[in-house]
């Protein structure tokens, strides 16, 4: 560490906080639907759109896999844990609207975990 800070501190003394909530998902959609999964699921698409209506919403990464057929990921960021629950609350039904509506664009999906850094 340079002039003996931690990343905390470093983080914390740059007025950000000091951990970011992130939410991790694997998809691996239908080969003839990856335009449509990109176009919902990319940093500017239908999810993200929506996350940003929260409070605390710092982003989405979408990760696309090098071999074909492999997983694509996203990470969606968050300030917090319970910024994330609020969304969950204040927009639940748009949430499960956005989810029907999608249906079957991302083919196999499953939720790997909530993580902070």
């Amino acid at each position: 560490m340079s002039g003996g800070y931690s990343r905390t501190a470093i983080r914390a003394k740059r007025g950000r906080a000091a951990l970011t909530h992130h939410r991790v998902w694997k998809f691996r959609p239908p080969a003839d639907r990856e335009q449509e999964f990109v176009a919902a699921y990319r940093s500017d698409g239908d999810w993200a759109a929506l996350f940003s209506k929260a409070k605390g919403y710092r982003g989405t990464d979408l990760l696309r896999p090098l071999e074909p057929g492999g997983w694509w990921m996203t990470i969606d960021r968050w300030d917090t844990a319970a910024d994330f629950q609020a969304f969950q609350d204040n927009f639940g039904e748009q949430y499960r609207a956005l989810d029907a509506e999608l249906e079957g664009i991302a083919g196999e999906e499953e939720f790997v975990g909530a993580f902070e850094s």
